[in-house]
């Protein structure tokens, strides 16, 4: 039986991850925290399967610089300290990175899998975050109506349903800013009364050969 590869050293992705973050148009400098956040993501991963991601080199493609593309949305938010709501954040994506390179952004990670929970508030620990807090809830659940001025979802479920499920949540004027693969016309067609698309948004994802789209939804 082949054994598999062993894992990359976190600390030799420094030079990729960076790269990756000039291309976005970001600090390198901030690759240093996200280092560390990375290295406690493999290390809790290895014994809690908080992602079926496995080799940090995979992880700095599709979790760091894939949460990182939709950076330059959240700008304005940031700028005037606003909040963003990330639903069903599992270990933290795109919500951890977002919050490291936009320290004005004051993050909600809301997460109903317990283990993960735990993880997300060791890492806000131990990265000394303290623009983030984490709430154990399911999403329709979290009991806050609009307190944000955006919410957030990664491969959590079809428009439609994350505006069923997390909708409440924001403010008057506040978006969704919800993370797709290819453009999804059957979620957007499906979108209930009352919301509308604002923007679509391609985005390229440093190392990352496949399509990615930001939709962009308000109310109507």
């Amino acid at each position: 039986m082949t054994k598999p590869a062993p894992a990359t050293p976190v600390d030799a992705l420094r030079p990729e991850l960076e790269a990756g973050m000039r291309a976005l148009g970001l600090d390198a400098a901030l690759a240093t925290p996200l280092l560390e956040y990375l290295a406690l993501l493999a290390r809790w991963n290895a014994t809690y399967n908080l992602t079926a991601i496995r080799d940090p080199r995979e992880m700095v493609g599709k979790h760091l610089l894939d949460s990182l593309a939709m950076h330059s949305y959240v700008d304005a938010i940031a700028a005037a300290g606003g909040s963003l709501a990330d639903l069903g954040t599992g270990p933290g994506l795109p919500g951890i990175p977002l919050a490291i390179v936009k320290p004005g952004l004051q993050v909600t990670l809301v997460e109903s899998n317990g283990k993960k929970v735990r993880f997300l508030r060791e890492a806000v620990r131990k990265l000394g975050l303290k623009n983030v807090q984490v709430v154990e809830s399911r999403i329709e659940a979290f009991d806050a109506p609009g307190r944000f001025d955006a919410i957030t979802a990664r491969a959590l479920a079809t428009l439609p349903l994350i505006l069923e499920l997390g909708g409440h949540l924001l403010r008057p004027g506040g978006v969704l800013l919800a993370m797709k693969g290819v453009l999804p016309a059957d979620e957007i067609a499906a979108l209930p009364s009352g919301w509308q698309v604002r923007a679509t948004h391609a985005m390229v994802v440093p190392g990352l050969d496949a399509e990615r789209h930001l939709v962009v939804v308000a109310a109507a």
